[in-house]
């Protein structure tokens, strides 16, 4: 079998497990292309296998973020997936990369049957209990590292050789080391942003409100919250109007100079308001960036109110 399918976070344990595939598949010395879904439509990695090799004689074809998809989305060319794994050519290698799969959805159990799955997983609080074995070290401070960490290998074994030197002579870590040593892990701040624009766009104002805090902790302040998310609506309005012209996602995105896969997914919310509501929520954020601007409002408050007033 020469089709995987891997499922984890952690990009060190994953590259090594993909150069093992290829060591096995005695494909050391291929050319590779990798096509991340989150900025190519799929269709893209399709032509490459599809294609003779030109330039070697064996080639290695990675395909990143397969979770990141959806079947209705891509029907035609998901089925041209499974159909050329049916029958692969001995010269290509093909690796699909996932991190979290949901096990219900026609793409994962298709996938699952005909490629071989490998789920690359490690109990991130044991690691951490065996990284930091000759110490006196408490679960509370294992817990509080594995949530700075994120779960995070790579990051675990830098802040646990961190702390280790830090503690060389106590041989005690505490959670105030921690704290005082340790950089905290944040999910990405922009994929947090369009996170609470589709809380917002699902009235869901208790997520929402979650969302809101956590941008706090990046050092965000309301006045930034409000205008990126201003620039979100807008580009939902944006997608809305040009999408009213059946102008499909790579001609949308190239007008826009957005992605391909961020086009896709600002689509899905265009269908949760009218182009009034959509105005009048820039009006509302517009007029809350105002008031705070000019009075003595509380921010955090105003911001507050109109998530609990969608």
């Amino acid at each position: 079998m020469n089709s995987y399918l891997l499922e984890g976070i952690d990009f060190v344990l994953i590259d090594n497990e993909i150069n093992k595939i290829i060591k096995d598949n005695k494909f050391i010395d291929a050319e590779r292309s990798v096509y991340d879904l989150e900025e190519v439509e799929l269709s893209h990695a399709l032509e490459d296998l599809d294609t003779y090799n030109f330039l070697s004689d064996k080639k290695i074809i990675i395909v990143k973020n397969i979770d990141f998809i959806k079947y209705d989305d891509c029907k035609k060319d998901f089925d041209h997936l499974l159909k050329y794994i049916d029958n692969p050519q001995d010269d290509k290698l093909l690796i699909i990369l996932a991190k979290k799969l949901n096990n219900t959805t026609k793409i994962c159990k298709e996938l699952k049957k005909k490629c071989k799955y490998i789920s690359i997983e490690i109990n991130s609080k044991a690691f951490i209990k065996n990284e930091l074995e000759g110490y006196s070290v408490k679960q509370d401070v294992i817990n509080e590292l594995d949530f700075y960490c994120q779960g995070d290998i790579t990051k675990i074994k830098n802040e646990c050789l961190k702390l280790k030197n830090y503690k060389l002579d106590e041989k005690t870590i505490t959670i105030d080391d921690v704290h005082e040593l340790v950089t905290r892990k944040l999910v990405d701040s922009q994929d947090l942003i369009f996170s609470l624009t589709r809380s917002i766009c699902e009235k869901d104002k208790k997520k929402s409100l979650k969302e809101y805090k956590e941008l706090l902790e990046y050092n965000f302040d309301v006045l930034s919250i409000i205008g990126l998310l201003g620039s979100q609506f807008r580009n939902i309005y944006q997608v809305m109007l040009l999408n009213d012209r059946n102008l499909n996602n790579k001609e949308i995105a190239d007008m826009l100079g957005e992605k391909e896969f961020r086009i896709k997914k600002t689509k899905e919310l265009i269908s949760y308001y009218s182009e009034s509501e959509i105005l009048n929520i820039m009006k509302m954020l517009s007029d809350i960036d105002l008031r705070i601007k000019t009075t003595d409002t509380d921010s955090y408050n105003e911001f507050e109110l109109f998530i609990l007033n969608l």
